[in-house]
């Protein structure tokens, strides 16, 4: 398990979190759709600010990809995001940044020259209680059943991350 930046969440003050793939059209709407639901289920809508970027601009302004939306579908989850770019006032503005792989970790501390906002960047994984190589796969090369398989992986860690989050909510 990851260690978070830990502060009180309220509705004043909501927590803010983006997820970070490389294109933004795969990993990190799925990621972004299924944290907004189980924030939805869980009646926290208000205390959550959620985003999805990528850390290229091959898709700005694009929906989830085709086999993304139907597989979160299936699952009675929405991919409501539009393909935008990672960028450095992200750094400033989210509270917890969360990359898909190591590629887009790397990605995003080039943009932190400082390390400024070291502490707020994770991967995506430390919140996975079965975290293998600490990677989300990218569901190309794993053909259907990749887009299922990593749909099963963020479903697991964002349900470990609410849960870690759900504590540091205050009225």
């Amino acid at each position: 398990m990851s260690e978070l930046n830990t502060r009180t969440i309220t509705k004043d003050d909501p927590y803010k979190l983006v997820f970070v793939c490389l294109g933004n059209i795969c990993r990190s709407p799925t990621a972004e759709g299924i944290f907004i639901h189980k924030v939805q289920q869980a009646g926290l809508e208000d205390y959550f600010y959620i985003d999805s970027a990528g850390t290229s601009a091959y898709h700005i302004g694009e929906s989830a990809n085709s086999k993304s939306q139907a597989t979160a579908n299936k699952h009675g989850i929405h991919l409501p995001s539009k393909a935008r770019r990672f960028e450095y006032a992200d750094l400033e503005e989210f509270d917890l940044i969360l990359a898909m792989d190591s590629e887009n970790l790397s990605n995003i501390r080039q943009a932190d020259r400082k390390n400024k906002f070291e502490d707020k960047i994770k991967m995506m994984r430390e919140f996975d209680p079965r975290p293998e190589d600490g990677e989300v796969p990218d569901p190309y090369y794993g053909g259907l059943d990749g887009f299922d398989n990593v749909f099963q992986v963020l479903d697991r860690s964002c349900e470990a991350l609410l849960n870690e989050l759900k504590p540091l909510i205050k009225d």
